[in-house]
């Protein structure tokens, strides 16, 4: 397969709501944090990990879009699998890649497409954070006792704060036969994580954004033109 272009998609990941994508832990501290968010182990600043924007998008298009077209992406969806029809048609093998090995793929899906690098502060945001003037939110959750109507087991989450921007940076490798819509799918599930959210916790408030500044090779994009459904 040639490969004719290599376009950039670029832009802001503009937090609405807390951003929490949880780092993990083995143990916990007495009086520590049962849930922190991902950082950057060098300089301590948050970041929104590549994987987890992609992995996104991949199912929101999937269960949004694909659902009822495809027998494959649909069985795959309803039995909680990624699709993995492996098709050059389906642009969501196209674009994320199919699940399941090159040699059971058709010969004409070739190497996935898109390439989602990892969100980094904003310059004036990273800024802020060397200065020690950007800390992270510590929101406590908890449950309701049913008959007493008290909180109980209260749980530190961490979060990115409301307001925060990442730098978006997304390139799309374009190959010979291509569909000349890929950048368009790319723009429709973007579209469907600001109405959706990004990250954990999300039916409890976190993970709302917006993407602003949107540009394909260096030309400003409307992302309001992009049907979702």
């Amino acid at each position: 397969m040639k490969l004719c272009a290599i376009h950039s998609i670029t832009g802001r990941i503009c937090l609405r709501s807390g951003l929490h994508i949880g780092a993990g832990k083995d143990t916990v501290e007495i009086g520590g944090l049962d849930q922190p968010i991902v950082k950057n182990p060098l300089n301590g600043e948050p970041y929104i990990p590549g994987s987890s924007l992609k992995g996104k998008m991949r199912s929101l298009l999937e269960t949004a879009v694909f659902m009822g077209k495809s027998e494959a992406t649909r069985n795959a969806v309803t039995s909680g699998k990624p699709c993995d029809c492996g098709l050059p048609s389906c642009p969501v093998c196209t674009l994320f890649g199919a699940h399941k090995p090159p040699t059971e793929c058709d010969p004409q899906l070739g190497p996935t497409r898109m390439l989602v690098r990892d969100a980094c502060l904003t310059p004036e945001y990273a800024r802020l954070f060397r200065e020690g003037r950007l800390p992270m939110e510590i929101k406590n959750e908890n449950i309701i006792h049913r008959v007493k109507g008290v909180a109980e087991h209260p749980r530190p989450l961490e979060r990115v704060p409301a307001g925060i921007c990442f730098v978006l940076n997304i390139a799309l490798k374009v190959y010979e036969n291509d569909a000349p819509n890929l950048a368009d799918w790319i723009f429709r599930g973007l579209r469907l994580v600001e109405l959706d959210a990004l990250g954990g916790c999300s039916s409890r408030g976190c993970g709302q954004v917006a993407f602003e500044d949107m540009a394909l090779n260096g030309s400003p994009v409307d992302m309001s033109a992009f049907s979702t459904f």
